[in-house]
């Protein structure tokens, strides 16, 4: 574990869903205010999630970082609005795993509701109407991994992660990934939290979030996020 009474972190990256919003994924606004503290003061703020990279595009400009994002828990990266984007994995093999679950479903009469299909580069993401562990053994033997975020069940590429791809995100931005700092909330951030320097679970998300932190927020949702920010970065506030 990072000691964190000596760490300064001189970026930060964070989920959205849940961490900057509240339980009903509504913006909280002490969290918005705090990261344009941090942008306002040159400290580089990432959102990474699970949205495409045309929602998370729009929050930036309406938030006011530069434009650099993760996207599709970790299947999309862009360095600033202009930067070129980037896709990880293999978008073909998780339409194919999709596939095979819209059959399993069709023949128990459940219907499949996709997200935003048109607008997603390298997952497939649908409805959480279904159980994820059962998506799970369905697809069992493909190369891909079911994630659940707790608002979608995403069908990813194996091996890429939010982690994996800040690692690439970090270089490309010439940061380290130690000298960022990380939030999240859900068991697709573990592989984020654990990544930077320091990793921030905010309370209310799921426990093995929490279990993966440094340091684990004593407020709930955004209202944790801007606690952390705050205690993180004391001179700016």
């Amino acid at each position: 574990m990072t000691n964190t009474s000596n760490f300064f972190p001189k970026a930060l990256i964070c989920d959205i869903d849940g961490t900057i919003t509240d339980k009903r994924r509504r913006i909280n606004l002490d969290a918005i205010s705090v990261i344009r503290t941090l942008v306002d003061s040159g400290i580089p703020v990432v959102l990474a999630s699970g949205n495409t990279v045309c929602s998370i595009t729009m929050l930036s400009k309406m938030i006011g970082t530069d434009g650099t994002i993760i996207a599709e828990n970790g299947g999309v990266y862009r360095v600033g609005f202009t930067g070129e984007q980037k896709v990880c994995g293999d978008h073909a093999m998780c339409w194919k795993a999709f596939e095979l679950l819209e059959d399993y479903y069709c023949d128990k009469g459940i219907e499949l509701e996709l997200y935003s299909p048109e607008y997603r580069f390298a997952d497939v993401a649908f409805a959480r109407n279904v159980e994820p562990d059962e998506v799970r053994d369905v697809v069992k033997g493909m190369p891909v991994k079911i994630l659940d975020s707790g608002f979608a069940v995403h069908i990813q590429s194996e091996g890429v992660t939010k982690g994996s791809t800040f690692l690439n995100l970090s270089k490309d931005m010439g940061i380290k990934a130690e000298e960022f700092i990380s939030f999240g909330d859900s068991s697709n951030d573990i592989e984020l939290i654990k990544a930077a320097g320091t990793g921030v679970a905010v309370m209310g998300g799921q426990k093995e979030a929490q279990d993966a932190a440094d340091y684990v927020s004593t407020k709930k949702y955004g209202d944790g996020f801007a606690e952390c920010v705050r205690k993180f970065f004391p001179s700016l506030f």
